[in-house]
Parts: structure tokens; sequence; C-alpha cells
């Protein structure tokens, strides 16, 4: 049987959700964001044990947040076509996407044991949809995903995703903020980049999309047709 998933990887605001809700919209296939599990997770975390921090002396130690996230417990739902992160039964979707979240995300996706326990939870989803699943992340490609028969790495200058990130929150965009934002991007790829659990990175066989100059319409139009050539039917 074809495993039948796209990998969509890339840094940090380079359009990798719109992208894969888009395609797997077009497809008729499920999207499944990765990143919305890691945030689950970290916000079971902030509400359950505090502001502590990550750590093995404290309440944030892997032990404990992947034994909170069994026990409340913390997963997938398939919506629709969308996979909706739940904690105790709640979608917490909108909740996820909170400042205090944002804050703490990466220090909880940086443990090995929590990022194995994600991975896990994105390999039963997608096995349990077998129409087709787009999943986007970081490492889908590399670690989640090895076999997909389509990868997709996209990419974009810091500069645009900086651009694309400020037009998302409305109003006009300061080139001075603009400044500030393409330098956090670019920081935040030399980090994702380099770290020792799940570097980010292109599979060896993965194509490599620079959307710099593209549409949205334009690199989803890209991503279908070569999901069309590679998964018929």
């Amino acid at each position: 049987m074809t495993l039948r998933v796209i990998a969509i990887d890339g840094p940090a605001a380079s359009g990798k959700s719109s992208t894969a809700a888009a395609v797997a919209r077009r497809l008729g296939w499920a999207h499944l964001d990765s990143g919305a599990l890691y945030r689950a997770i970290t916000l079971a975390a902030l509400d359950h044990h505090g502001e502590q921090g990550a750590g093995s002396s404290s309440s944030w130690s892997a032990q404990r947040i992947i034994g909170l996230a069994e026990h409340l417990p913390v997963r997938l739902v398939l919506v629709g076509d969308v996979f909706r992160p739940e904690v105790a039964g709640v979608d917490v979707e909108e909740a996820i996407r909170s400042e205090r979240v944002t804050r703490r995300v990466s220090e909880v996706a940086a443990i090995p044991e929590v990022r194995h326990w994600v991975n896990v939870q994105q390999r039963d989803a997608a096995l349990r949809h077998a129409a087709g699943v787009v999943v986007d992340g970081r490492d889908i490609g590399t670690v989640v995903f090895p076999d997909a028969p389509l990868k997709v790495f996209l990419t974009a200058s810091p500069e645009e995703r900086a651009r694309r990130r400020l037009a998302q929150r409305g109003g006009r965009v300061d080139p001075n903020e603009l400044r500030r934002e393409a330098a956090a991007l670019a920081a935040r790829d030399q980090a994702d980049s380099t770290r020792a659990v799940a570097p980010l990175r292109a599979a060896a066989d993965a194509v490599v999309l620079d959307t710099t100059r593209l549409s949205l319409d334009d690199q989803v139009a890209r991503v279908v047709a070569l999901a069309r050539d590679r998964l018929p039917g």
C-alpha cells in the first residue's frame, strides 16, 4: 500500500500551513499541522504545570509533560478534513495561538522525548486517513515521514517572510519593523538549522520551492501538480 502523505517543510513564516491547507483542499485530502500538536502540549504544560520551564529538575520534565499529554489527553481529532488539536476533549485551535504559548513552544519542541511522542501521534493520525494527508512542519520529510512519496521544502528570503508575517497582522508595514522581523526570522532559521534534535533541512529527495516571488496560488498549483504526478487517483 502506497503511503499517501505529502510532507511540506520549511523555515518559520515560509507559508507551510497556508500552502498545505490549500493543497489538501484541492486534492480532497486531510491537513495536519504538526506545529499545532506541539502548541497543544505547551498549552497543557502551562495550564497544569505553571511557568517554571523545561528541565529534568522542574515540573516541565519530559516525563511529566508526556504523562500529562497521555492523561488529559492531548490528541489530534479529524474534523471534516482537518486534524484539530484537543486538550481534555476541548478544541484548543484558537487557544494555542496565544502569545504565552508562542513564547514557550520552541522550548517544549526541543525536548527529544516530546518530539518522539508527537511523531508517533502524527504517524498514527496519517494512517487512519487512507485517502491522503498533507502534513507540514520542520522535520516531516526528514524524520516523521521519510518514506513520503512527495516531499516539498518551501523557502523564501527572510525579508519576504517578514513582509508576509507583518501583512497578516494588518496595517502598514513599517520599514524598521520589517528589518527587525527579518532579523528575528534569520536568527530562528539559524537556531532551527543547527539544533541537535531534528534540525531544519530539506530531505535529499525533496523538491525545493523558493516562494519569494510566487503567490500562494502559484505555489499551491505547483505542489498539486507534483502530487497528481506522483500520487494519481
